[in-house]
């Protein structure tokens, strides 16, 4: 290695400090402290922190309730990153093409994502649950026992949590995908026009292709914002465990309850899948063969 380029590398580490300090004292130290307390018995019911190792975790895996929780918060993730990549690539493709109600369509996309959080919770859970006696809330209260009904208590909580998270969400994967459109080329459209003339095919072969990267960054950032919706989750089932989810779960263990221990041990317990979805996604976007090539 050259002296000049010995230099350059110790000059971008220099630069890079701050930015590594801060995501040391902002994401490093927490989840330090959190796998240490995931260890320890360090609950408000009781004086001591003492080590007690795995126990945590055995405890937890012993409990039937985590499997569930674990097989409903991965229902969740599924049915809202699908729905929302396939509805967020739709409206993408709707607004990359000129049309007279493009102007209505990117408000209809934007909205969602730019109105603030809370009051579309809150309109959501009035929506579904009405708090007056009316006739519309007498309809929704017919929905809702005939969807418990047939598929178990818990259920209209359930897909209300999803819808919400759909319609929110499924904008910001719309905006994204748009870019990611806007980013590429317009002459290799034009290309695929030529050698395909079914609109399935470009989109199978030229589109889809091209925008794999923006996809798979699209799938990530909806599974990390699924696992961690705790207050959309909190504030549509009203502070209840209606449903096993495990973020809101942990909430309920280490914040309701004391038992900070168990609480740790419930939400790192994602972390293993969370980075196994960034390993498949990486190798997605980045496959051997083209890196070799």
């Amino acid at each position: 290695m050259k002296a000049g380029q010995g230099q350059q590398i110790g000059a971008a580490y220099v630069l890079m400090a701050p930015a590594l300090i801060l995501v040391a004292g902002v994401l490093a130290y927490p989840l330090a402290w959190e796998i240490w307390v995931s260890f320890t018995a360090f609950s408000t019911h009781a004086a001591t922190t003492e080590f007690v190792g795995l126990a945590n975790y055995r405890r937890m895996a012993g409990d039937p309730f985590f499997w569930r929780a674990l097989v409903t918060t991965g229902a969740y993730l599924a049915i809202t990153t699908i729905a929302k990549l396939v509805l967020g690539l739709a409206m993408a493709l709707l607004l990359a093409r000129p049309s007279r109600g493009r102007a209505l369509a990117f408000l209809a996309v934007f909205l969602p994502w730019a109105y603030p959080g809370a009051v579309t919770v809150i309109a959501w859970y009035w929506m579904l649950n009405p708090p007056l006696i009316t006739s519309y809330s007498l309809v929704a209260s017919h929905v809702k026992q005939a969807v418990d009904g047939a598929l178990g208590t818990g259920a209209w909580a359930f897909l209300s949590v999803v819808l919400f998270n759909i319609w929110r969400g499924g904008s910001f994967t719309a905006v994204f995908l748009l870019a990611g459109l806007n980013a590429i080329p317009i002459e290799l459209f034009e290309y695929g026009q030529l050698e395909a003339r079914s609109a399935m095919q470009r989109l199978r072969h030229v589109t889809l292709p091209l925008l794999r990267p923006f996809l798979a960054l699209a799938v990530f950032l909806s599974f990390t914002s699924a696992f961690a919706d705790l207050a959309n989750v909190w504030m549509l089932t009203g502070g209840r465990i209606i449903f096993p989810v495990v973020g809101t779960y942990a909430y309920w263990l280490g914040i309701r309850n004391g038992r900070f221990g168990d609480a740790a041990a419930w939400s790192l317990s994602l972390v293993p899948v969370l980075t196994l979805a960034l390993v498949v996604l990486f190798r997605w976007f980045d496959r051997p063969a083209e890196r070799a090539a």
